[in-house]
């Protein structure tokens, strides 16, 4: 039997965040939601994903998020993993993070 995978939607700063995880229930903390075992693409080399990176660096080393039941947009339930996103609650549009460019030189 395949595990499940599911797509947690939550709110965090402004933002929508969707991750995928392997793990939901209810957390031993009242009030919470525990989310483990989350599930990223692994690139080797070239960053293809800039979204999907910044997940990483933020939750990469996270054993279990307990997030506050109010904070939880949806759960479902997926048969396969897809792009994880960063979107503005506002407006629903992704949050990119643009592409460092150098200042202009000095005259």
């Amino acid at each position: 039997m395949a595990k499940l995978l599911y797509k947690v939607t939550f709110l965090n700063h402004g933002k929508v965040y969707e991750l995928y995880a392997r793990h939901v229930a209810g957390s031993s903390l009242w009030g919470f939601t525990e989310v483990g075992e989350l599930v990223f693409d692994v690139h080797e080399g070239l960053v293809v994903d800039p979204t999907e990176e910044r997940l990483r660096d933020e939750f990469g080393t996270t054993r279990v998020l307990h997030l506050p039941m109010q904070s939880i947009v949806r759960v479902e339930e997926v048969e396969r993993k897809g792009q994880s996103a960063i979107r503005d609650a506002a407006t629903g549009e992704k949050v990119v993070t643009p592409f460092p460019m150098p200042s202009k030189p000095p005259r």
